[in-house]
């Protein structure tokens, strides 16, 4: 299978899922930038996948990054970052939001559960109430320390500023 056959529009993702609840799978749902792609992320993911039986990733789109990380993210386009999170063997779909906040794609998919990194303060977790409110679980997953895609990008500044000339 090729990581671009789980990329979908959220109401193709909609419809596999309801297909997939009459069969009695539950629903994870998750959302990031996932501009750099690290270890951080795959943990992460790997531990959504076990909460359920299909994990869904809803990613921000270029523009929604720009809102909420500033004019130079992302560094990588939503299409790459999408393919690049399909590609994940414990990812079953991916789809792309262009809002702020995925409230109204969690309300298109209703998950079964929906996850956040641990460090999201509960209250600010965007469609816990209303996942709750259908019978659904909110989980909060810890965070590897030191993995971020702001640490990497600061990282390469760090010890590649002035040595540009030598990668040309």
């Amino acid at each position: 299978m090729r990581a671009r056959s789980k990329i979908k529009t959220p109401h193709e993702v909609e419809a596999l899922c309801a297909a997939r609840r009459r069969d009695g799978a539950r629903m994870v749902f998750t959302n990031g930038c996932f501009d750099l792609l690290h270890l951080g992320h795959i943990r992460y993911l790997e531990t959504a996948r076990e909460l359920g039986d299909v994990l869904v990733v809803g990613i921000n789109s270029d523009h929604s990054v720009r809102q909420i990380k500033g004019p130079h993210r992302p560094v990588m386009a939503q299409e790459e970052r999408s393919e690049i999170v399909a590609a994940l063997h414990c990812v079953d779909y991916v789809t792309v939001f262009d809002t702020p906040d995925p409230l109204p794609l969690i309300r298109l998919l209703q998950p079964d559960v929906l996850v956040k990194g641990a460090d999201w303060p509960r209250e600010k977790i965007v469609g816990a109430e209303l996942v709750e409110a259908n019978g659904g679980k909110v989980e909060q997953i810890p965070l590897v320390p030191e993995a971020s895609s702001t640490s990497i990008i600061q990282r390469v500044l760090d010890r590649y500023a002035g040595a540009a000339k030598d990668f040309c």
